[in-house]
């Protein structure tokens, strides 16, 4: 069943690789139109009647949408063109492009901006607002954007953001909150990076991180309009900029991709869900709600036989103590989907497995992308007497799931749609 888990958990995460998702949304015509879908973009985008293309952005997966750009120009079109640029992403995440700097800015593991964001920001604000009538940015903007472009407001050091921030986050703050602190605190958050192109057109490529895909959310919005618009993201900046935004994938992308998976594998889809409504509950809660499915689970599978899958998306957060251990959002679901699990006094089904994945393969500031929970795990924590509530309560998942077999491990993925949570059931 890991093995089962681990195939679903692996799809999902191919399913929303930059590169791949760039492709089958944008072409060009043979006229030089840019196509989405294989439909002009509104309004339609003409590379014949641009000079100069820019690439700027930032995010765990924007090395790979570059990557993409470069491919769908080709070498003819972006000699054409003249084309630079530069993105900012995180240790583990950079590679080597034509035309393109791909820049490490910060840490992995660390998803706090750096003195290396801040300056590679500032090289973008200043690229973009040196452009004319005639040229085109292409904005990439994925999932980890917030803490990757950073321009902190005359008066705020990058100090004091990251203490607000961080105080917000460790208190339990949802996505959004968290990105209306940050456009206040930044010149390029909210609309700050569309203010400062100069350049004819802005198109602005999304692969969102965010529940619901809103665009002010995502990355803080560096390219949306300060009053909703019609499409979402379609303006004109007080510059001349016409910008436009388009969503490359998002959670049910992966979700989709997880679903086809586990029906490769056998299972019976009972429910799958991108967000499930529980991206802004807790951990513990989320946690407590897949141990209660699981249950609901097994019980049908041992019916009639056939085993059963249920993939929902999400994001949970995290309030952390003032004395905390190491963790993360994942880590903390599938350790509460134990503890409910154990204040039943039911004993884990051998046929039950639940699992929490981050997509980007960065679970809190630790070297897992989540955990799992089945009867190896449970049996491992109570051989060694091993005690899930301090765990839980104290923040500290990492060091037990690490004991117990439980954590997962992708390594850095180059993408970021939020999470995937498994359960599976085998009669």
């Amino acid at each position: 069943m890991r093995d089962d888990a681990e195939a679903i958990w692996t799809a999902a995460i191919q399913a929303v690789q930059p590169e791949r998702l760039a492709a089958q949304r944008l072409s060009l015509a043979g006229d030089g139109q840019l196509l989405q879908d294989r439909q002009p973009l509104v309004p339609p985008l003409q590379l014949d009647e641009v000079d100069r293309i820019v690439v700027v952005g930032a995010g765990k997966a924007a090395a790979g949408m570059a990557a993409a750009m470069e491919r769908l120009l080709g070498p003819e079109g972006m000699a054409r063109h003249r084309v630079t640029g530069l993105v900012s992403v995180p240790a583990g995440c950079g590679r080597r492009l034509a035309a393109i700097e791909v820049r490490e800015t910060r840490p992995a593991s660390a998803n706090l901006p750096t003195p290396a964001v801040v300056q590679a920001t500032r090289e973008i604000m200043t690229t973009v607002s040196q452009l004319g009538p005639h040229d085109l940015v292409i904005a990439l903007i994925t999932g980890g954007g917030s803490a990757l472009l950073a321009a902190p407001r005359e008066g705020i050091s990058l100090d004091e953001k990251i203490a607000i921030t961080r105080r917000l986050s460790e208190s339990g703050a949802d996505i959004a909150t968290l990105n209306a602190t940050r456009r206040g605190l930044s010149l390029v958050k909210g609309g700050g990076l569309a203010k400062a192109c100069t350049a004819g057109n802005l198109l602005v490529l999304v692969l969102s991180d965010v529940i619901g895909d809103d665009l002010d959310v995502i990355a803080s919005g560096p390219c949306m309009p300060p009053e909703p618009s019609t499409p979402p993201g379609t303006w004109t900046t007080p510059g001349g900029c016409h910008v436009r935004h388009v969503i490359v994938g998002d959670n049910g992308t992966a979700v989709a991709a997880a679903v086809t998976a586990a029906r490769q594998a056998g299972y019976t889809i009972v429910q799958s869900v991108a967000g499930g409504g529980q991206q802004e509950a807790s951990a513990e809660a989320v946690g407590a709600r897949l141990a209660t499915d699981a249950v609901e689970l097994m019980a049908s599978a041992r019916r009639d036989g056939r085993p059963r899958a249920l993939i929902v998306g999400g994001e949970a957060t995290v309030t952390v103590p003032a004395e905390h251990g190491l963790g993360g959002r994942n880590q903390q679901t599938a350790l509460a989907s134990i503890d409910a699990m154990q204040q039943t006094g039911a004993a884990w089904p051998a046929g039950l497995l639940i699992a929490s994945v981050g997509t980007d393969g960065e679970d809190g500031p630790t070297d897992a992308a989540g955990g799992c929970a089945d009867a190896a795990v449970v049996a491992e924590i109570a051989r060694r007497d091993l005690d899930v509530q301090r765990a839980i309560a104290r923040c500290d998942a990492y060091p037990l799931l690490a004991a117990a077999g439980g954590l997962i491990r992708t390594g850095p993925t180059g993408t970021n749609v939020a999470d995937i949570r498994i359960v599976l059931a085998r009669p």
